[in-house]
Order: C-alpha cells, then structure tokens, then sequence
C-alpha cells in the first residue's frame, strides 16, 4: 500500500484576470517523491508551485500539507529585501532545530561568504544564496522553480549531485533537460489548465506527450465526423418517431457543446532566421591571443580558426571570461596580444544573457520595428509587426505592452525575435535557453540545425549543447582554453572528466590562477615551444572528410547517370529539374570539402615535417 502524500493538492481551480488558469488541478507529493512539472511558458507552472507552497490563494479546492512536515520553496525571484548581508537572509529560513554550520558549509561550497550584500549580488549569485536557503533546512518537501537559472556548469553539476542525495522530496520546473532527465522519476504536465500524470521520469515525457496529443487529435476527428453524420440525418433523415428524434437531437447539442469547450493545444512559436549572403569560407582566425585585467588572465596564448557552417559551444565557471572570449573572437574587443583575424562578407547578429539593450520604458513593437514603423523586413520581405509578434507568441494587444511589464519568458522570445530580424550569416547567442519552454527549445534547436551560417553559442545547458555544437570550447582555468570536437558528451569522452564539481569551488578560475603561481615559485615553468598544431576540431575533420568526399562523390555519380538519361526530361521534367539542381549542390559541396581536406593536409604536412 503507498504510503500517504505528504503535500496534496485536489481540484484545484484558479482564475487570473476573467481567463481560467487552472482548472480543477492535481498534485499528490509522496515521501522522497522525484517529480518534474512540465508545461508550456504561460500555463500556470509557477503559480501552481506557489500554491503548493501555500504562498497564494486558489478559487476553488483543496490543499492539504501532513502535519509536521517541513517544506520550502525556491521562486524564480528571491526577495532579499529587509537583509543587510547574504548569512542573515539564510539564517532567517532556519528554524531552531537546522543547523547552521550546514548552510555555512554549503555556502562557502558555493563561494559565498555570506558577508556579501544582496543589493550588489549578480543573477548567478543571488541564485546561489536562495538555494543555500532552501536546502539548508534539509526539508522533508523541496520546491524549486527554475533552478538551474543563472547557474554555470560547475554550480548545476554541484546541485544535481546534492540533490541526489537529499532524503527530501522534490518538485523541479526547469528547463534544462539534462537535469530533470537525471533527477526526476515522476512527471506531472499541466496542459490547458489540466494536470496529467506520468508514472516515469522527465526521460520518457516528450515521446509520451506525442502520443497523447496524437490521440487526444484521432478523438477529435471522430468527434468531428460524428457531428458532421448527425446533421446531416437532422436535415435529411428525421422520422415520425419523435421520442427517438428529441434524444437523437440532444445528443447532437451535446457534441457540438463539447467541441466548442475543447480548448486547442497552444500555438507554437515560428523561428525563422532572416539570412544574409554567405560568409567567406574563413569566418574567425585567432592567432596565439591573450587577453587580462589587472593580474587576472582571461585568455592565455589561444588560437583557433572557425569556418562557415561551425557550431562552436563556449562552456566554463561564471567568471572564466566566456564573454570575454567571445567578444575578443568577433572583434567587438581587441586582444592585449596575438591577432583576430575576420572572414570576408561577415553580417553577424547577437543576443547577449544580459538584455541590456532592452529598455524597459519601451514597447514591444517599438523595440522590434526601431520606433516609428509598423513593419519589420525578413529575408528581403516585408511584414507587419503584428504577424511578426504572432509568430513568437505575442498578441495583438501586446505591441504596446512596456518591456519592462513582459515575463522572462517573454522577454526570451522577444530577444529570439529581434535577433532572428536581422539578415546574419554568424549568430552570436550568449545563454540562448535562459527562460524559455522546452517546446521553444526544441523549435530554436531545429532553426538552428537548418541554418545555412555559423553558430557561436555560449550556454550551461548540456542537452542543448549536444543537439546544437559540433565543438565545444571549454575553460580549463587559468586563461586556457581547448577546443573538444563534437557537443558537450563528446568533450566530457575526450576530456576525461566533466566541468568543475563544487570540490574546487565556483570561482575556480582564481584558485586555479593561485595554484598555477605555487607551482611556478616551486619549479620554473617552461614556456610553450610555439609551435603550431592542429586543433582538436581540425584533426577530427581531417580523419572524417576523406570518408564524406567519398560519399559526395558517390551521391554526385548518381546523380550525373540519372541526368545522362535523353529521356527523363520528356517523362518527368520535375524530377530532370529536381536532379539538375542537386547535382550543382553536391557539386559545391564536395568542391568544398575537397578544398578544406587539401589544406588541412598541407597544414599537417608544414607542422610534422
């Protein structure tokens, strides 16, 4: 018999502003309970979490918490206000019988000290401290709302092992896949104001989910073909028998009540990237750089070359310099030394973490149009703001809407749009996932895989990484930086070991800095030879075009022998047509992969011989 839930929730309904948000929703918690709320932005999750907490009101239902159990909660929005330092704001959710020597300890597992001043915290920070807070108590109930937000690897590697081992039951919102797959065994998908309830982790949700839209469709369908059946005996095939007739007809009224209250699965955001002309075969080439403030090595002797069509992941601690890096690689920062070199024909387009460039006095349409039009042009086309705004989810009566009244979400897809607007052949996107749905996930991850240029990508979330890079650039500390071929997996593989786990604390860059100067006072430390060397991202492609240019060829000799048919084009000009234009592409193609395997052999050759 399962034991009894320690947090339940029955029929909980609530109304936001004359529109239903929740409808008749449940949740049951258990002891040591591993569940993940999933849901479209917008679908009520954090509010549902809030009443869960007991932190807001609800219409309609019931909430009940077992007696003696101990919960907390982790909002997106921690309110520091009324603390003086970061300890006091910990201390006051402990209550007699916590330990305080445990917070302490996971704060300074953190880097904190607990002496800063919330006022000065940074996002990752302030995070940081709320979850000192909420897992210092070591509650029986945990409840976290986006957690891993602001977090680097390190620190989200950290908590998915802390929380591991924590006896409490958890419910996690979050959009980081690779978490909830890792952590959660139950999952729980509010959908349209209704909860449903998967007896398996965040790994089997999304194959799940298909096929109960895909059937919740195939019931519709019959629904539809029913009515459409029943009105037509109402026009054509009513009998004498009236008894019969009266029931027949309320049951039509029934089908077409339940049709109108069926409400729809929400509209999906409509990614398109607005394309410039293609960039020069070279896009970045970086020669031997470094980069420092003060005593503090940014970037140390690094050098790299990206080509069109790269997808180049940047990972590393918060403070590791991933910005830096990239801002020294596009050239919106020179280098103290080395050389940045930039490919011809370059129209780059960036959405940076910080979304400083929004203004938050400003409207949404102001803020996509420049002010003062009512159109935005992609690809060369026209179009109206409004049908733009539609394609990321925004509704009519939002063009007026101040930015700074948008939810982070929101403000997300708005970043996405006013990025995507402009014509790019090299997208710059610096925490691209923060506050977006995974159903907005997967839609910019497809964008980005049919994207004809390059991709430079710095992120923390490590499913993302995997679907997206095709090399992922990590800080090993101290200014150094290795380029791993393939996505975050593949690094981990080549690497040996994952990030940097909490055993070398969150700011490792500076102990790793510290280190490396005990170690030049105890032994003189050899300066590099300088001799070039291929990248990690050069060796694999030198192993792996060989095997590509041989299928190109292939690929291109059939083609050619459907062509060299004299009679295709009189029984199938399309298909003659179709050919003829993949042959030029292939054509291309392996015109260009034969070129950058020439080079890279020439190169190899220069360096070992």
């Amino acid at each position: 018999m399962a034991p009894p839930p320690l947090l339940a929730l029955q029929g909980v309904t609530l109304t936001l502003g004359g529109k239903p948000l929740l409808d008749r929703v449940d949740l049951a918690v258990a002891p040591g309970a591993r569940l993940c709320l999933v849901g479209r932005n917008g679908s009520g999750k954090s509010t549902l979490l809030k009443i869960a907490a007991g932190e807001i009101e609800f219409d309609s239902g019931e909430r009940f918490l077992q007696p003696g159990a101990s919960l907390r909660f982790l909002p997106q929005e921690p309110d520091f206000s009324g603390f003086t330092n970061v300890i006091t704001y910990i201390e006051a959710g402990l209550s007699p019988l916590d330990d305080p020597y445990f917070a302490r300890q996971l704060l300074e597992g953190l880097g904190l000290t607990g002496e800063e001043d919330p006022a000065r915290l940074s996002g990752g920070e302030a995070r940081r401290a709320a979850l000192v807070r909420a897992l210092a108590p070591q509650p029986d109930i945990l409840l976290l709302d986006e957690p891993t937000n602001h977090l680097d690897l390190p620190t989200i590697v950290w908590l998915e092992e802390k929380l591991a081992t924590l006896r409490s039951a958890l419910v996690l919102i979050s959009h980081d896949r690779r978490f909830l797959q890792d952590l959660t065994r139950e999952t729980v998908w509010l959908d349209r104001g209704r909860t449903r309830h998967l007896d398996s982790g965040f790994k089997d949700f999304e194959a799940w989910r298909d096929r109960e839209l895909e059937e919740e469709e195939r019931q519709q369908h019959k629904m539809d073909r029913k009515i459409v059946a029943e009105e037509h005996w109402l026009r054509h095939g009513v009998s004498g028998r009236r008894k019969r007739n009266v029931k027949r007809l309320s049951g039509l009224h029934q089908l077409r009540a339940e049709r109108r209250a069926r409400v729809a699965p929400g509209a999906e955001v409509r990614l398109e990237a607005s394309e410039a002309q293609l960039s020069g075969k070279l896009v970045i080439e970086a020669v031997k750089i470094t980069k420092s403030f003060g005593d503090r090595v940014i970037v140390d002797d690094f050098s790299t070359r990206v080509l069109r069509g790269d997808r180049l992941g940047v990972v590393g601690a918060n403070g590791a310099g991933k910005t830096t890096l990239v801002n020294i690689l596009t050239g919106a920062l020179a280098p103290d030394s080395g050389r940045v070199r930039l490919g011809a024909g370059l129209a780059m387009a960036t959405l940076e973490q910080s979304r400083a460039s929004l203004n938050p006095a400003s409207t949404l349409q102001d803020s996509l149009t420049g002010g003062g039009s009512d159109f935005v042009e992609i690809n060369g086309e026209r179009r109206h703001v409004i049908g733009y705004m539609r394609d990321f989810l925004f509704t009519p009566e939002q063009a007026r809407t101040p930015i700074g009244k948008l939810s982070g979400g929101e403000r997300g897809r708005l970043m996405l749009a006013r990025a995507l607007a402009l014509p790019s052949n090299v997208l710059v996107l610096d925490e691209p996932t923060n506050d977006l749905d995974l159903e907005t996930l997967d839609l910019l991850e497809e964008m980005l895989a049919d994207y004809p240029g390059t991709l430079i990508v710095v992120s923390h979330d490590r499913d993302f990484l995997d679907r997206v890079a095709t090399s992922v650039l990590m800080s090993e500390g101290a200014g150094r930086w290795q380029e791993y071929a393939g996505g975050y997996s593949d690094m981990i593989v080549q690497r040996g070991m994952g990030v940097i786990a909490h055993g070398a604390r969150i700011n490792a860059h500076e102990n790793a800095s510290a280190r490396s100067g005990m170690q030049e006072k105890s032994a003189p430390r050899e300066k590099p030879a300088g001799r070039p060397r291929l990248t990690n991202k050069e060796q694999y492609a030198l192993t792996t075009l060989p095997q590509k240019i041989d299928e190109l060829r292939a690929k291109k000799a059939k083609l050619q022998a459907l062509l060299d048919d004299s009679d295709l084009y009189a029984r199938d000009p399309a298909k003659f047509g179709r050919a003829g234009v993949m042959l030029a592409e292939v054509d291309a193609e392996l015109a260009h992969a034969e070129e950058e395997w020439l080079e890279l052999e020439i190169r190899r050759e220069e360096i070992e011989g």
